[in-house]
């Protein structure tokens, strides 16, 4: 941040110094970091009053019997600090440009795939360093949290590449990933840390190998489970122990709004598969049929709990403004909702 503050905020590989850019030398580097100490040191203390307060929400946290989910996304930005230290990491090339940019084909959030445009890993120098770059950043998620759940972990058994300077997601490869040469290292070196692999969308036969051989529990989303068109593997019936059930992720409507949004005929088969009724109503419904479920987790928005819906979704997948702005309001939620939670907690042994 000292450097890049320095050089008026601009991304690191639009630095106007290219010694700096591309770390030529050990002695550059000393330099810049005498020249901005007072910088250097500021940013430290940042952080160390950042560690100070997580550390004791966590403490706070952990002695109410609460874990910690958190989510760790399995690219990282083009402008990062990772990126910047370790080029040759990625597939970049002799200008530290990448060769091809991160993103999925079109699917059914968007015709035109999702073009995240993040550096793609050099999983062959990785394999050669023992993939101790990626021990680096699991161990220090492991600082924050208690389970990390890997965002897009198929992307380990295969990756979507794209051309860079693309301007869709359209004209991308599928190339092969390290697959349990990587996944095994970091379950074996980490053993005493839960991973969440995120596998949605619809996995190829390999993948699936890739999550059984691992051990990775895989996520069974409830707003997916009713496409009338298809049987599914995220029914509640179907959904095996070793896996996380949600109402939806991050990227998904929450369950009022979905309501509203989805085929008549898909809420129709939840309607009738779960016994859904105005009595009990439609979100608790849902979250029953997820509570009773054979998956190890049950996970519901807290949007769901509280029947909230436009205007309270956290992400749109493909879109770049007006995400991440929901916050639960002080008085929202009532001991009455508590006392609700607690009870259909109890009744499907989840306590």
């Amino acid at each position: 941040m000292a450097l890049k503050r320095h050089f008026g905020m601009k991304s690191w590989t639009e630095w106007d110094d290219e010694d700096i850019r591309c770390r030529t030398s050990s002695e550059v580097i000393e330099r810049y970091r005498a020249e901005l100490r007072e910088d250097v040191e500021l940013f430290t203390y940042i952080q160390f009053l950042f560690f100070r307060q997580w550390e004791a929400l966590k403490a706070y946290i952990h002695s109410l019997g609460i874990r910690i989910i958190g989510d760790l996304p399995i690219y990282v930005a083009m402008d990062s600090a990772d990126v910047w230290a370790e080029p040759e990491m990625f597939q970049l090339d002799e200008h530290n440009v990448p060769t091809e940019v991160s993103g999925v084909p079109p699917d059914c959030f968007s015709e035109d795939g999702q073009l995240w445009g993040n550096p793609l890993y050099n999983y062959e120098a990785m394999a050669k360093d023992g993939f101790g770059w990626w021990i680096r950043r699991i161990g220090g998620a492991q600082k924050l949290y208690d389970v990390i759940r890997i965002d897009h972990c198929r992307g380990f058994e295969s990756y979507w590449a794209i051309p860079c300077g693309e301007t869709t997601a359209k004209n991308g490869r599928w190339v092969k990933g390290p697959g349990m040469s990587l996944v095994g290292v970091l379950t074996g070196w980490f053993r005493d840390l839960d991973f969440i692999a995120e596998d949605l969308g619809y996995p190829s036969p390999a993948v699936v190998q890739l999550l059984s051989d691992s051990g990775l529990p895989g996520m069974k989303v409830l707003e997916f489970a009713f496409a009338s068109r298809d049987p599914s593997d995220y029914l509640p019936h179907n959904c095996n122990f070793n896996s996380i059930c949600y109402t939806g992720t991050h990227d998904n409507a929450p369950l009022a709004l979905w309501r509203t949004e989805a085929d008549k005929a898909d809420i129709a088969f939840a309607k009738k598969y779960l016994g859904l009724n105005d009595e009990e109503g439609f979100n608790a419904g849902i979250i029953r049929g997820g509570m009773s479920c054979q998956s190890r987790l049950f996970v519901a928005q807290m949007q769901d709990y509280l029947g909230l819906g436009k205007g309270c979704r956290m992400n749109t997948p493909g879109t770049s403004s007006g995400n991440w702005q929901w916050r639960m309001l002080s008085g929202e939620a009532s001991k009455k909702l508590a006392k609700s939670i607690h009870e259909t907690t109890r009744i499907y042994g989840r306590l």
